[in-house]
């Protein structure tokens, strides 16, 4: 579990991004925090590995307040994954998935097994090992950076914007893909979006944010889709122009939420869910 508590971040121009901000996310569920551009997301995001440290208030990990953990062992036990795959271009497939590992003194030959599966965890071709990134389609390469976040089997998974650079087609793909590889691996996912039909499609917890990373309103999409708390929310989510027209389907077995233009807003637990 993770947990904010009165947390706040001035940069030293003065720019105060978050502002007494107070969550908790739950463990093998995932949270999305969606907002416009500037409002704190991804500081946020980035807090909970420390690539950004907080000026004020508490973030622990299962109890354990990150500000004691040195940062960089912190980050080797996190999965990150970014917009644009962030690989290192010189470095071949297999190589960028193993970069983790082998900086946790786990051997060439071992962390190259463990690439090679997680290729087939996220659909790539085994063939594609000895591939350089610039060889790769760019849904290609976000499925090695989102291999390369799972390398060192992490319980914590941070996504910031992963689909934002792909086409629509291809994001639809790897939106499908990270519901499947959750289903499956049932990690902890923080995952930053400004699309709001992305965070209610992969949210089991969803959090807009406004200016200053000040909570709007928080929730399961089927909650804030019902009952948006404010104005901001009805417009940020469309409700107020008549485009969240909801009802449900039933796809892949699963019970969906589906807006007026047959887009996927949100998924509706079952009975007894946990």
């Amino acid at each position: 579990m993770i947990e904010f508590r009165s947390i706040e971040k001035v940069f030293p121009d003065g720019t105060r991004a978050v502002d007494d901000f107070s969550l908790v996310i739950p463990s093998r569920k995932t949270t999305v925090f969606v907002g416009s551009s500037g409002c704190g997301k991804t500081t946020l995001l980035r807090m909970i590995n420390r690539m950004v440290d907080a000026t004020g208030g508490e973030l622990e990990i299962d109890g354990e307040n990150v500000s004691s953990i040195e940062a960089v062992k912190l980050r080797r036990r996190i999965g990150y994954v970014m917009q644009n795959s962030g690989l290192l271009p010189h470095r071949t497939v297999v190589d960028n998935i193993a970069t983790v590992p082998r900086l946790t003194g786990v051997s060439k030959k071992d962390a190259h097994a463990r690439a090679l599966e997680l290729m087939d965890t996220v659909g790539l071709d085994r063939a594609m090992a000895d591939r350089y990134p610039a060889q790769l389609s760019g849904g290609q390469q976000q499925r090695v950076g989102v291999a390369r976040g799972l390398a060192v089997d992490p319980n914590i998974l941070l996504m910031d914007e992963p689909f934002g650079a792909v086409d629509p087609i291809v994001r639809a793909e790897l939106q499908q893909e990270l519901l499947r590889l959750q289903r499956e691996l049932g990690k902890t996912v923080v995952f930053v979006t400004h699309d709001i039909d992305e965070a209610f499609l992969l949210g089991d917890q969803v959090v807009i944010l406004e200016k200053g990373a000040r909570i709007a309103q928080k929730g399961a999409p089927e909650e804030i889709l019902a009952n948006p708390a404010n104005d901001f929310v009805a417009s940020f989510i469309g409700a107020d122009r008549g485009k969240r027209a909801l009802s449900i389907r039933e796809v892949d077995g699963q019970r969906v939420v589906v807006d007026a233009e047959g887009t996927v807003a949100g998924r509706l637990s079952e009975p007894g869910a946990a």
